[in-house]
């Protein structure tokens, strides 16, 4: 056995995925339990660097470039890495050393599942809150609201011509209002459900943007045509992916790449719930990405990365899953953009 492999012999048991890199942050050693958690073996990541095999990964190597200056350990508790198409959530401690066989150590750790449970337990009750708060200022603004506009439509007759234009606009200005309100208050309704095609809804909002933009968009399929029916509401499944797939294209500025991609997933957890099969629709797109500075408030009401947008649809598609028992997430970066749909398989009721 050589000197570097006596290094390692203790760590290859152990159930913590380990990584091991040189001066110049290259992989210089992996322990199974960290292949097993990437996803990949030590022929493939020895002698890659760090920013190769975590491209994009800025917390990590901010994390590493702390641990140097302190020369000491430092713990890392939520950690996003991207190895593959499904991201990683990690407890990542980091360490400096000095040995003849490598310069930097890191112990990568799932984060713990209750952990995860508390967090997305904690997500809902803050999504439930932001929507109960709107939809009660939406009550508030209605009435007042009739009132403007019933007095400018009385105060219009009274005016001479050449002024009434003063009295439209508060007309045109209410009428805009009083529709953002309908639209706040729309997802109370019940939904209509019954089993459905995800492809045909998938099918029905590719003609319908492709029909309302150039030609320089291009929407491919990538689907798993085996996937059962879900049972659903269909108009609102359509409008979630129509209010994402428009907004693609809008960042596109129709003129780039959308891929609609479906997918069976097993053993899933949605809204605190065990699944044993779910389909996963993901809307991926190459446009310049969610800004960072809205990217974790990207489905609260009247948050928008676009001039001029209401901030409406993708609220709207959040509360249109939560009542099929699903989830909506996604993830950004400068050419790449995935919102990823989990809907569980099977007879389920949709709540209101």
């Amino acid at each position: 056995m050589d000197a570097v492999s006596l290094q390692f012999s203790g760590l290859e048991w152990l159930a913590t995925a380990v990584l091991a890199l040189d001066r110049q942050r290259r992989v210089c050693y992996i322990n199974p339990a960290g292949e097993n958690l990437l996803a990949t073996s030590s022929g493939v990541v020895l002698g890659l660097s760090l920013e190769t095999l975590f491209p994009h990964a800025t917390q990590l190597h901010t994390a590493l470039d702390y641990a140097q200056a302190k020369n000491a350990s430092f713990t890392e508790h939520e950690l996003l890495l991207q190895t593959g198409e499904t991201p990683l959530q990690l407890s990542a401690t980091f360490t400096a050393v000095e040995t003849d066989a490598f310069s930097y150590l890191i112990e990568f750790q799932a984060m713990n599942q209750q952990l995860r449970v508390m967090r997305d337990e904690q997500r809902l009750l803050q999504q439930q809150a932001n929507r109960e708060l709107v939809r009660n200022l939406a009550h508030e603004i209605k009435n007042p609201l009739g009132g403007i506009r019933g007095a400018a439509q009385l105060l219009e007759h009274e005016l001479p011509l050449d002024t009434r234009e003063y009295t439209r606009v508060i007309i045109h200005e209410a009428d805009r209002l009083q529709s953002l309100m309908d639209r706040l208050l729309t997802p109370h309704r019940l939904p209509h459900i019954g089993p459905l095609n995800i492809h045909e809804v998938l099918e029905r909002v590719r003609s319908v943007t492709l029909a309302e933009t150039p030609r320089g968009l291009s929407i491919r399929r990538d689907y798993d045509v085996s996937i059962p029916d879900v049972v659903g509401d269909r108009e609102q499944l359509i409008q979630v992916v129509l209010n994402i797939v428009r907004n693609a294209a809008q960042a596109l500025k129709n003129q780039g790449d959308i891929v609609l991609r479906t997918r069976v997933v097993r053993q899933v957890t949605l809204a605190m719930k065990r699944y044993p099969m779910a389909v996963q629709v993901q809307i991926m797109d190459n446009g310049p990405g969610i800004p960072e500075a809205i990217r974790e408030r990207i489905f609260f009401p009247l948050v928008s990365g676009r001039e001029g947008g209401s901030g409406l649809g993708l609220t709207l598609a959040q509360t249109f899953i939560q009542q099929h028992h699903g989830t909506i997430e996604v993830e950004s970066r400068p050419g790449r953009t995935v919102f990823s749909v989990l809907l569980p398989l099977g007879h389920q009721t949709v709540l209101n």
